[in-house]
Formats: structure tokens, C-alpha cells, sequence
């Protein structure tokens, strides 16, 4: 096996929060896993899109942001010691006449596997960029799609583009750390929590906030990279310029599962359909779970992806181990590898 060669058990595309409790699930039916990502680090959309953003559907955990649960999952994985690729996909799957998947990454690394679990989220994704006139020049710089700190936006003059929840969510965030906050939507109602859409409006009617409501960006201000202002404009087309420091455009994503219809799956234009009994696509051996996978009554919670992954998983240990018997066991009775040690230490 050659440097750009691995073996293992299963292969998991996605190092989301979905693909990385897939680790644990394989690892404690025994089966070693290759994790390989897109991004260049762990943590899907939550790391990429919100990592400081509070999530409160997690079981046991009133409010855990989306970069402490990646953390707390690489933290779950480490004694199953799994390999992770970052910064490539899988270009191409090809099955040998054993069952086993030769999988191929855009980078030349060849993975030998027995089944394949796809959590790949949304697929590969880019947030939607909004067609401003040399929006390019202050992508980075003034012009941010995601919020990695929010202390980096401290007293700046801030103009957030949307009205869904990661726009609404970012208005209330950012209110403590902003010299200013204006969010700008094209129409009166927003698509965000009814909790949020509450609190954002209180926080209008108190001054804290401006609501350009209906307006749309129209345009940038700026030289050097360093923006000055932004245009919006009503629906009649009267302008008006607001001064900025920093544009927060947050119009979604666009996502692209065509890579999955080369792999022989069933890829439509959101998700991949499964058996929602096994996991498993319409290729024996390539399961899905998460986001990206589809069926009927689905509901989109990362609680739901764990499920999934944990059923994919035990459904995965029949390829992995033909003809050996999966005696189920709880992870109180079963623990996992180093416990021993944390538990003596």
C-alpha cells in the first residue's frame, strides 16, 4: 500500500457533527473508520457557518454552540483514533467483485473500504453571494458570510442582508459588540424562529436596531478593500447609503450533491433517498444520513443525523463482518477504549 493508500472498515464523507458521532457509532461495533471532508477542519456547516452560534436541541445540553459540540465530539472520537482527510473530496467510487469500495479523492488518495456512510450535509456548499457590483474586492475584508468571533465586529457600523434565522440570529447576537446594527430584508415578515422574530422586533422598537424593511442591497462603498458604506434601495428604487464598516450577506447556500449522482446514487436536487430502516441509498454498501439524506416524514435536526449514523452503522457491520453475528450492546455495559484509564486517572 502506497502513501497515497489507506484501508479501513468504512468510509465517512462529511466531518460534520452527524459524520463524526459515525465515528463513535462505527467504532463501537468495532469497525475503523476514514473520515473525509471538503473543508479544511471537522465541523460541516456548524464550524464553516456558525460556530459560536447557541444550539439548544441537543439532549442533556441547555445551549451548547455549534464550535463546543464539534469539540465535544472530536473529544468522543479520539480513543477510536479514526484517520481524517480534510481539504478533498471523493471523486469516484468504484466496487471490486469482493464488495469492496475503491474510493478516489480529487487529491489522488486512493480508500479501500467495505461501506461507505454519507453525511455530508448539504453537500458541497458555498453561501449565496449577492449580485453587488465588486462584492469581490470585499469579500474577507468588509464583506463576511459567516461569524467566527464575534468580538472581530466590536464597535463596528454592521449592515446584515437576510431575513431568515442566521440573519435575525446574527442582528441579536451581534447588538452587544456593534456600534451599530441594520438588518435589511426585501419584505416585512421574516423566515426565522417566532422567539427571535420577537426579541428582534422588541429590540427595533427600543432603538437598538434599525429594520430596512422592505429594502434590498443595492450596492458597496469603499476603496482598498475597506468598505465605507452600503446602498440599499426600496421597491420603487429610491436609494439610500448607510455607513458600514462590515456587510453580513446571510441569502442560504448553494449546494451541489452532483458528485453523488456520479457515484451511481440517487442523488436529487437536496438529497439522496434511503431506506429509512437500513440508511441505505439505492447502492448496497453506501448509506446516508443526516442532511443529505431523504425520506418520507424526514425531519432536519442533527439529533435526527445521529440516529441515522447509529443505524447506518449497525446496518454497515453486515458488510464490514460477512457472516459474523452483531450482538447488540448498550455503551453503559459496552464502554469504549481508554475509558478504563480516564476512569483510573
Amino acid at each position: 500500500m502506497t502513501a497515497a493508500e489507506h484501508q479501513a472498515d468504512v468510509l465517512i464523507v462529511g466531518a460534520g457533527p452527524v459524520g463524526l458521532f459515525g465515528v463513535f457509532a462505527c467504532g463501537q461495533l468495532g469497525m475503523r473508520a476514514m473520515v473525509v471532508d471538503a473543508l479544511p477542519e471537522a465541523g460541516g456547516q456548524c464550524t464553516a457557518l456558525y460556530p459560536e452560534k447557541p444550539i439548544y436541541d441537543i439532549p442533556g445540553r441547555a445551549s451548547i454552540t455549534a464550535a463546543r459540540l464539534v469539540d465535544d465530539l472530536l473529544e468522543q472520537v479520539a480513543p477510536f483514533r479514526p484517520e481524517f482527510a480534510f481539504g478533498e473530496r471523493v471523486t469516484g467510487v468504484v466496487e471490486d467483485q469482493d464488495g469492496t469500495f475503491d474510493a478516489t479523492t480529487g487529491c489522488g488518495r486512493r480508500i479501500r473500504v467495505r461501506a461507505i456512510l454519507v453525511a455530508a450535509g448539504a453537500g458541497a456548499f458555498e453561501p449565496k453571494r449577492p449580485p453587488l457590483p465588486g462584492i469581490e474586492a470585499f469579500e474577507g475584508t468588509g464583506v463576511f458570510y459567516h461569524v467566527k468571533d464575534p468580538e472581530t465586529f466590536r464597535d463596528a457600523r454592521i449592515v446584515i442582508g437576510g431575513g431568515g434565522d442566521s440573519a435575525v440570529d446574527w442582528a441579536l447576537a451581534l447588538l452587544p459588540v456593534a456600534a451599530s446594527v441594520t438588518l435589511v430584508h426585501r419584505r416585512p415578515k421574516f423566515r426565522a424562529a417566532p422567539d427571535s422574530v420577537r426579541k428582534l422586533r422588541e429590540a427595533s422598537s427600543l432603538g437598538r436596531i434599525r429594520l430596512a424593511i422592505p429594502r434590498q442591497l443595492a450596492g458597496l462603498e469603499g476603496c482598498d478593500g475597506r468598505l465605507t458604506g452600503v446602498t440599499i434601495s426600496d421597491m420603487g428604487g429610491m436609494q439610500e447609503t448607510l455607513p458600514a464598516d462590515v456587510l453580513l450577506p446571510f441569502y442560504g447556500l448553494s449546494t451541489d450533491l452532483g458528485a453523488f449522482a456520479d457515484w451511481g446514487l440517487d442523488a436529487g436536487t437536496a438529497t439522496i433517498p434511503i431506506d429509512p430502516l437500513t440508511c441505505e441509498t439505492c447502492r448496497p454498501g453506501v448509506f446516508a444520513a443526516g442532511d443529505v439524506a431523504g425520506y418520507p416524514g424526514k425531519l432536519k435536526l442533527i439529533l435526527s443525523g445521529f440516529a441515522e449514523i447509529t443505524t447506518a452503522a449497525h446496518a454497515a457491520y453486515a458488510r464490514v463482518f460477512p457472516g459474523k453475528a452483531l450482538h447488540f450492546e448498550h455503551s453503559t455495559t459496552k464502554g469504549r477504549p481508554g475509558a478504563e484509564q480516564s476512569a483510573a486517572a
